[in-house]
């Protein structure tokens, strides 16, 4: 048999195809009236599901919720921080922010929301809430509040020297925020105090890997972390420390001109410090006396502050 032949013997003919219709037809109204009987019997279930009759006659009643008070909403919140139920009391003075957009309602509730979930814990959650409060109402008689709870919220979160500082560094930005911005503002002691802290802390995060790159003989990299402690943060405790530091690290390098300043500048600023004795003991192994040059980079810092 040829190829011609066996594409006719299997290609269907008009008659195959009718009788194939007239099954399948035939199938289709036997199922069509196998299903007739149930369709029939569960009719009242299905007209419940057409949505065209679910508005119809008393079966379903739209309502709409009315607001509650705003200040039945701000006097909940009060009750609830009065006995200490913080995420309860967030979530009623945010209630106010919601529902009494644009008013002073708003602004109340919002304020209270921020301290609220600062008494919490939920810091994360007073940030975005301070945040939000700034932009909305940059020119409210309380938004120094709003800069003192984020920063607060920051500086709760402070991790030890080991890990990384980016916490103390945003709440080091918004003390000295409110500080610059807000000078008779009743948080401005406290951010001074709380500022100092922040960058202490971010000083001895530099000290730390300085002394990390001192160990390894990375003196130029050990310079650098030095150096910004003194351009940064030399009104810290760490001052010290960093100048003997220099002194080290210069020595090792082979330049002895900015270690004897280094040292002479920790001399005249703390004299008493036992760094400057450690400072000065170690010139004195190489001959070298604290002598200051007035060119060095480490004079000039020090004489913007007033200092050396």
């Amino acid at each position: 048999m040829n190829h011609a032949l066996k594409a006719v013997r299997f290609f269907p003919t008009r008659r195959s195809i009718g009788r194939s219709i007239a099954r399948s037809w035939g199938l289709t109204l036997g199922l069509a009236g196998a299903l007739a009987l149930p369709v029939a019997a569960s009719a009242d279930m299905l007209d419940s599901l057409n949505p065209m009759n679910w508005f119809n006659g008393d079966k379903y009643k739209p309502e709409v919720l009315k607001d509650t008070p705003a200040e039945d909403l701000y006097n909940q919140g009060l009750a609830r921080l009065k006995v200490r139920d913080y995420p309860a009391a967030a979530k009623s003075f945010a209630a106010l922010d919601k529902q009494y957009p644009y008013s002073q309602w708003q602004r109340k509730g919002l304020i209270m929301t921020i301290f609220s979930q600062y008494q919490a814990g939920s810091y994360e959650d007073a940030i975005g809430s301070a945040k939000r409060y700034i932009g909305l109402f940059p020119q409210a008689a309380d938004v120094d509040y709003a800069y003192y709870l984020e920063a607060m919220s920051y500086y709760n979160q402070i991790p030890d020297i080991s890990r990384d500082q980016d916490r103390s560094a945003k709440a080091a930005d918004l003390f000295a925020q409110i500080i610059e911005k807000y000078p008779k503002s009743e948080y401005v002691d406290d951010s001074r105090y709380k500022l100092q802290v922040t960058r202490d802390q971010l000083a001895g995060k530099e000290m730390m890997v300085g002394r990390f790159y001192l160990n390894q003989r990375n003196y130029v990299a050990a310079v650098g972390r030095f150096r910004e402690v003194l351009a940064k943060y030399q009104t810290t405790r760490h001052a010290e420390e960093a100048l003997m530091r220099l002194t080290e690290a210069y020595l090792a390098l082979g330049v002895p001109q900015e270690a004897q300043t280094a040292a002479a500048i920790l001399g005249h600023n703390f004299p008493d410090s036992v760094w400057y004795k450690d400072a000065y003991a170690l010139l004195r192994t190489d001959g070298l006396e604290p002598n200051e040059d007035k060119g060095s980079w480490i004079s000039k810092a020090f004489s913007k502050l007033g200092l050396g």
